[in-house]
């Protein structure tokens, strides 16, 4: 009589499936008591960053100081966001003091998306005074390209208000403030830092 082959129990045949089981062999092969492990370990490379080594989120509990130091840059007073003419819907940072804005990327406020009737440099200046807490607009009277702000031709400088529209070439910019009597940089930085 010819032998019956065994069935496996319902394990013995998910490994199989999965391909078997590295440490135990399938019944039909032999294996020698003596021979190494087909299963390996791997870990992981010790950290070798400051970064890797860092510790994970930690927890915050109560109320914490938030540690106030130095601007890593020059910080962001406000912005003139791009709502009509090439670079839509695009923004540039305004800057404390004095911004001069042109179509040149060395303008501290480059409006360079490509309209070329702007100035490449100074068409126009925008000035941020921290102790007044308010912006100015001051168009560049020397250069021939008009500038408006709200649909007027400022012959002298202009007090800048929340979502003034300014006019440079056929570019319109909406002027966003950050800064302002609610709030200014020196608030919350210390000077003794």
């Amino acid at each position: 009589m010819p032998s019956e082959k065994q069935i496996p129990s319902a394990a013995e045949a998910a490994r199989e499936a999965r391909g078997g089981t590295p440490n135990i062999p399938p019944v039909d092969q032999h294996v020698e008591p003596d021979a190494p492990p087909t299963t390996r370990v791997v870990r992981a490379a010790p950290p070798s960053t400051p970064a890797e080594t860092a510790e994970r989120t930690q927890p915050v509990r109560g109320k914490r100081k938030i540690a106030r130091g130095v601007f890593h840059q020059d910080p962001v007073v406000g912005w003139v966001v791009v709502v009509g003419g090439p670079g839509l819907g695009t923004h540039r940072p305004i800057f404390e003091g004095n911004n001069t804005v042109g179509r040149s990327a060395t303008q501290r406020v480059p409006i360079d998306f490509g309209d070329d009737s702007i100035s490449s440099e100074e068409q126009a200046y925008i000035r941020y005074d921290s102790s007044e807490r308010s912006f100015l607009f001051v168009p560049n009277l020397s250069k021939p390209n008009v500038v408006s702000v709200n649909d007027k031709r400022p012959t002298g400088a202009v007090v800048l208000s929340v979502m003034d529209v300014i006019t440079m070439g056929r570019t319109q910019l909406v002027f966003i403030p950050f800064c302002g009597p609610e709030f200014d940089w020196s608030e919350i930085t210390d000077p003794t830092d």
